[in-house]
């Protein structure tokens, strides 16, 4: 197997979670401060940080201390387009389910099913 596969495979786990996934587009407007961080997303710093060293432990962000702070930005912003690839693939796929559910739930006139119809009752 490449390596890349490897790779892609172990960034693509860090980013299987939702909360990463609003991280990540929180540093999209620029670094911030793991409490900034925390206080935006309403969980605890500790629970931020843990999920932070996560991510810069797969390269999706790089620190940068400040003083006292620690700030955390993009290690590179394209990671940005490929999470909106995915999400524009899959509000096509959900698009696609609602309209086979619709088709499925209209009755031969066009008119929407009666509920009861719908799921085999009477």
């Amino acid at each position: 197997m490449d390596e890349i596969y490897s790779l892609q495979s172990e960034v693509m786990k860090i980013l299987a979670s939702p909360r990463r996934l609003e991280i990540l587009h929180l540093l999209a407007d620029g670094p911030r401060e793991v409490g900034r961080l925390a206080d935006d997303l309403g969980i605890s710093q500790p629970n931020a940080s843990q999920h932070l060293a996560a991510m810069r432990s797969a390269g999706v962000v790089e620190a940068e201390r400040d003083g006292r702070e620690v700030r955390y930005r993009l290690a590179d912003p394209e990671v940005l387009t490929a999470c909106d690839l995915m999400q524009q693939v899959l509000l096509r796929r959900l698009a696609r389910l609602g309209a086979l559910s619709h088709e499925r739930l209209a009755v031969p006139d066009g008119r929407p099913a009666a509920p009861d119809s719908a799921i085999g009752g009477g």
